[in-house]
């Protein structure tokens, strides 16, 4: 009895130990993060002030010096431009970790979080169910072709997926479009169509959103697809040769149970920690492919921010990123020992 309570207690020191050391490693990878984020504009030589201003009086309009300055110091003020580099770094760091990134320049008035919030919805529609999909066939066909790897079907599945793998998508996106958009017409050439304007949850809506990521989507899939085979194939034949699936196989398990309980358990654990990381990269977007095919998501908003200099949706984004890219780190490491007891005997150990 007393020998338990002990495990205990070492269990739970353990436990807090491991946890306040990966929460000062995520404050300090995201502190860092959002610091780059905050001095790399700044190096380039754009005033958005002068931008806005400059954009007013080419118009014709007469602006009086009394006005005009008024208008620069209540621009500075909404950009956060008042005061030193130091009143300005902390204000951004403030503002940031609530979600406050300011004013766009390319559609001011409107706000950086209004903008965002508009795009984050269709990304997140797109990117993250193509990559669930994804995940998911190119895991059990990765494992039924790394098991079975001396089948014709399996070599079949590899030479695919090996061609599939290295094709970056945004080819693949342009021979998509002009394949099925301009030799067949079978979807529209500008594919934003009915997308991203008036919400509804109309069948007409729906469908029309359907119809005009579906390519896209397609493209994501087929590339995302390969690497996943290719992964769990790999995992799936160097545990095939571990000892403890040979002694499986000679005992007359069944093919099934040493599949599911002795090697895709155990491929599992790397691959969530992958998909985790994949998924918490949809906030930047797959910016060619929302471009080519004219989905309004955040890579289109960050296309747009980039063109235009739009440093302020620039930074928003890449904020956005940043956080959620820390954060699932963060959460994986924090789930992780729960998935696998080997990382809990490390830690009560360390």
């Amino acid at each position: 009895m007393g020998d338990t309570k002990l495990w205990g207690i070492n269990s739970l020191r353990a436990f807090v130990k491991y946890l306040v050391r990966r929460i000062v490693l995520y404050v300090i990878a995201l502190w860092a993060g959002l610091t780059i984020c905050f001095f790399l504009p700044r190096l380039v030589p754009i005033d958005p002030v002068t931008v806005i201003l400059s954009r007013v009086t080419a118009t014709g309009a007469f602006i009086d010096p009394e006005t005009y300055a008024n208008m620069r110091k209540t621009l500075l003020y909404l950009f956060g431009l008042e005061g030193s580099i130091q009143e300005q770094y902390f204000n951004f760091l403030s503002k940031a970790i609530v979600g406050d990134f300011g004013v766009s320049i390319t559609v001011y008035p409107s706000k950086v979080n209004d903008l965002i919030a508009k795009a984050l919805p269709w990304t997140i529609g797109l990117l993250a169910t193509m990559a669930l999909i994804s995940w998911v066939i190119g895991n059990i066909v990765g494992l039924l072709a790394g098991y079975y790897k001396n089948k014709i079907m399996a070599k079949a599945v590899q030479i695919f997926a090996i061609a599939v793998y290295p094709i970056p998508y945004y080819v693949l996106a342009i021979i998509f479009v002009f394949v099925f958009c301009y030799l067949l017409r079978i979807f529209p050439l500008f594919g934003s169509k009915g997308v991203g304007f008036k919400v509804s949850f109309s069948l007409d809506f729906i469908s029309s959103v359907i119809f005009h990521s579906f390519l896209p989507a397609l493209t994501l899939f087929i590339v995302n697809l390969g690497w996943w085979i290719l992964s769990m194939r790999a995992l799936t034949i160097n545990l095939s040769e571990e000892d403890y699936v040979k002694f499986a196989e000679m005992r007359g398990t069944e093919k099934k149970i040493i599949l599911n309980k002795y090697i895709f358990r155990n491929a599992l654990l790397p691959q969530i920690t992958q998909l985790t990381m994949a998924i918490s990269t949809i906030f930047s977007g797959a910016v060619l492919t929302e471009f080519i095919f004219s989905y309004p998501g955040l890579g289109q908003l960050l296309w747009m921010a980039v063109s235009s200099s739009d440093i302020y949706l620039l930074m928003g984004i890449t904020s956005l990123s940043i956080i959620s890219v820390t954060t699932s780190a963060l959460i994986v490491d924090l789930v992780y020992p729960l998935l696998d007891p080997r990382v809990r005997y490390e830690e009560r150990h360390v």
